[in-house]
């Protein structure tokens, strides 16, 4: 305010001066004086709020990627939300951190900060600046209450629509060989042209209320001009309540534009608030609860003597599981069965800690909580990365020599693909590629079983192999329970009568 108070200041006595004909040197200094002022403020705040918004938005990321990646989730999402929440919803808050939360303080401020400045000059014009604040800040309440609205139908729009098109597209090869192009096209079409009418209506939205906050900027300073403008004419309609003369109306004019700018800039940025408290709102329910702690990868199993599950129940739209209660020692082989559908990989991901059961308890014997270290998932479809099968291997276990890696794989029948394609150097990348369901399982048992951790989480385990290759998968995990606590989810009979005990879905 005082860069704009003095470039006000400027151009009012450089207007007295052109009257007087007097010199412009010194106006033209104030100008330039106030001008430079607000440039290094307004470079300073933007600085500020952006590194300081940047700072937030990683931070922030990395809890999101760590309470999806390891977390509890109240309810099972897909690849395409997850990427939604993480980049287009962390983006909005980023936004609003950077364009509305510095705008916010000051137009708190910086109207009773021009009223006091206006004030000495004319304390009529700052009468009318304040009286017409009211009516100004209504119109933002009513526009506000309608933008918020309009902004998280659209975010719920385009969630929808970027789980749809990813799952879509990650499907792309199935959809094609069953003739489904033309039936998802439409629903690609439908989500898109909901997002459209979203879109539009926040636009809708935003237009109305700038245009409702822009007349009543110019109605008020209408008011400010014309009571400076009568007050040197003579011209008031009632007797005059100050002397004002042309260098503090003309400062009193230059000022008026800086009492509502802050409340103009505050409302041309309020739909990035609202599309950052919307995006808020939603990542709320995975933010980290507690500072979570550092995972640790390696053999030590102290603390971990087996697992007891109480009364566990799912419930989410279009599944139901459970309710479920078994015991399990520190060593054995158990076998989650059920028909397909009937939630066995859900109830999985619930005792690793990545679902919130409806109800139910998940611990130890004792009665300890089942830390994530203890756990290790062998899932149908493990996740790899771009690398060598060594790498992908090494994972769960970095510090584990080549030869112990190389055992393991060969353990869990991963020796034909060695010798057949380079040995740990083959190359693999994130899609797997050129290995078979079979392969990629067993990539996910070996770096399970190289993890060390006392307790292994196996998804259909035998699916995808031959009678040979299961019956060696399964005497892997029979020998392995001599050591450790297995739970394999299955249909696979053999693997049921392998195991010491079967929980049934």
């Amino acid at each position: 305010m005082t860069g704009a108070a003095l470039f006000a200041w400027g151009v009012a006595t450089g207007v007295g001066a052109v009257a007087r004909d007097g010199t412009l040197l010194l106006p033209a200094a104030w100008i330039l004086c106030g001008a430079a002022l607000r440039a290094l403020a307004t470079c300073a705040v933007n600085g500020l709020a952006v590194a300081a918004a940047q700072a937030a938005s990683r931070t922030r990321r990395a809890a999101f990627w760590r309470r999806l990646l390891g977390g509890r989730l109240a309810k099972p999402i897909s690849s395409g939300e997850s990427a939604n929440l993480a980049l287009d919803h962390n983006t909005a808050i980023e936004n609003r951190d950077v364009r509305f939360s510095p705008i916010r303080i000051n137009a708190i401020v910086g109207p009773l900060v021009v009223a006091a400045i206006v004030a000495p000059a004319s304390w009529v014009a700052a009468t009318i600046m304040l009286a017409t604040l009211v009516p100004f800040v209504m119109g933002m309440i009513l526009a506000g209450t309608a933008s918020r609205r309009a902004a998280e139908r659209q975010l719920a729009a385009l969630n929808a629509l970027s789980g749809l098109f990813v799952d879509r597209v990650t499907h792309l090869p199935l959809i094609r060989h069953f003739g489904a192009e033309a039936r998802i096209s439409r629903q690609v079409r439908t989500a898109t042209g909901e997002v459209a009418r979203r879109t539009v209506a926040v636009l809708r939205t935003a237009f109305l209320s700038n245009a409702v906050l822009e007349f009543f900027s110019a109605l008020s300073i209408a008011l400010v001009a014309v009571y400076c403008g009568f007050s040197l004419l003579d011209l008031l309609p009632f007797p005059e309540p100050e002397t004002l003369t042309l260098v503090p109306a003309f400062f009193v004019l230059a000022m008026a534009p800086e009492f509502y700018l802050p409340m103009r800039r505050l409302a041309a940025a309020y739909h990035e608030k609202q599309l950052g408290e919307a995006a808020t709102q939603a990542l709320a329910p995975f933010e980290d609860k507690a500072v979570p702690a550092k995972p640790t990868l390696g053999t030590d199993k102290a603390g971990f003597d087996g697992l007891r599950v109480e009364h566990l129940a799912l419930a989410f739209p279009g599944l139901s599981a459970g309710p479920l209660h078994f015991t399990l020692e520190r060593t054995a082989l158990a076998a989650l069965s059920g028909p397909t559908g009937s939630g066995k990989t859900s109830i999985l991901a619930a005792i690793a800690g990545q679902l919130v059961p409806a109800s139910g308890h998940i611990a130890t014997l004792t009665g300890a909580p089942v830390a994530p270290e203890f756990i290790a998932w062998a899932a149908q479809r493990p996740l790899l990365v771009t690398g060598t099968l060594g790498k992908n291997l090494a994972m769960a276990a970095p510090r584990a020599s080549e030869a112990e890696i190389l055992a393991t794989a060969r353990t869990v029948g991963l020796g034909p693909l060695l010798d057949r394609r380079g040995g740990l150097a083959m190359p693999v990348d994130h899609a797997g590629s050129g290995l078979s369901g079979g392969e990629r399982r067993r990539i996910g048992l070996a770096r399970a079983i190289l993890s060390g951790r006392p307790l292994i989480l196996c998804d259909e385990p035998t699916a995808d192999l031959d009678e040979a290759s299961a019956a060696r998968i399964i005497e892997v995990l029979v020998n392995l329970s001599a050591e450790r606590c297995i739970l394999a989810a299955t249909h696979d009979p053999a693997l049921i009568a392998a195991a010491g005990q079967e929980i049934a879905l």
